[in-house]
């Protein structure tokens, strides 16, 4: 059976309700909480699904304007949110605190000294690494 998400109009609260397709429509449906009748259904977010390409695309429209970010923390952290967005990928919990503290305005180098395992041991060598 399909679960209904509605919201009362009385009360506000959220509930589900399991109706069969043939009950959907012809049902009177009532709140679980205050048993009221004004109810409205809501729903639920729509997901599109795009290949690797179109949102890369996508993307691509955004970086036209990058020129100074470095000098915006806030423009960095929404441009950094919408990316990881549009990848539809799941990030870890230390990507939403970095993106959080540059939308609040902390700049990147302060970011980096508060969270300094941030980058780890991830086996990549830069140039302060080479022994010449």
């Amino acid at each position: 059976m399909p679960i209904y998400d509605y919201v009362c109009q009385n009360c506000g609260k959220r509930f589900d309700i399991y109706l069969s397709y043939s009950e959907y429509g012809s049902r009177t449906v009532a709140c679980l909480h205050c048993g009221s009748e004004n109810v409205r259904r809501r729903l639920g977010r729509v997901r599109v699904a795009k290949s690797e390409d179109s949102r890369l695309d996508d993307m691509s429209d955004d970086f036209s304007g990058m020129e100074g970010l470095e000098d915006d923390p806030k423009a960095m952290g929404r441009m950094m949110r919408k990316m990881g967005r549009e990848m539809g990928e799941d990030l870890p919990p230390e990507f939403d605190d970095v993106v959080d503290r540059l939308e609040s305005g902390q700049s990147p180098e302060d970011i980096e000294q508060a969270l300094p395992d941030l980058g780890g041991d991830n086996g990549i060598s830069g140039p302060e690494d080479d022994d010449f």
